[in-house]
């Protein structure tokens, strides 16, 4: 099996909102320290790998500054798909990982940035009402199943409501999911779970 030593790293220019994806060999990456830049000149993300993380700083588009982001090197380069998101606004930021998901996920965000762009005159709580009730209320049957639970084995949780996503919390240990909440595509993948775990602390 050959390991790839390939990284693609997606964000969004927060000067002339077109995507920036670049591939970029790991080798180069671990080297020195990485500056990725949109082709407008305006904008650019910065990679560099310390002794056990791998630190980013994104532009944002959605708040307008740069976010200092960080990972575990493991993740950085095992991980099919990383996405870092904007506390602000609760929309990704910046993704990286392997080819096909990384240029999913950034045609993804590219829906909801234009969905933004609409809504720009005439905001309202959420980036699409519509989409934020269908996704609470998946939310809501799922619990009603008993279908939300934490790795740590907890069944105790709460959730936060965002301006474009739901965060799902653990009572117990504190672990956070994320829930998008932008997109049509966003109510096809909750309605397709029967239940929803969060990442926390699995028990020994």
């Amino acid at each position: 099996m050959v390991e790839d030593t390939k990284r693609y790293l997606a964000y969004i220019c927060p000067r002339c909102r077109q995507s920036v994806i670049v591939e970029r060999d790991l080798f180069s990456l671990a080297a020195s320290k990485a500056h990725i830049k949109c082709p407008c000149g305006k904008s650019e993300m910065t990679v560099e790998f310390l002794p056990s993380r791998v630190q980013l700083t994104v532009p944002c588009l959605f708040c307008g500054r740069e976010h200092a982001v960080s990972c575990s090197s493991h993740a950085f380069l095992r991980e099919k798909a990383l996405a870092f998101s904007c506390a602000a606004s609760g929309l990704d930021c910046c993704y990286v990982g392997e080819e096909g998901p990384v240029y999913a996920a950034t045609a993804r965000l590219e829906q909801a940035v234009d969905k933004l762009g609409e809504d720009e005159v005439s905001q309202g709580a959420f980036l699409d009402e519509i989409v934020m009730e269908e996704v609470l209320s998946e939310i809501r049957d799922i619990a009603a199943r008993g279908g939300i639970s934490c790795a740590c084995g907890s069944k105790n949780w709460t959730f936060q409501v965002n301006y474009s996503s739901v965060d799902l919390i653990c009572a117990d240990c504190g672990a956070q999911m994320r829930v998008p909440a932008a997109t049509a595509d966003d109510i096809d993948d909750i309605c397709c779970k029967d239940t929803i775990l969060i990442r926390g602390k699995e028990k020994r």
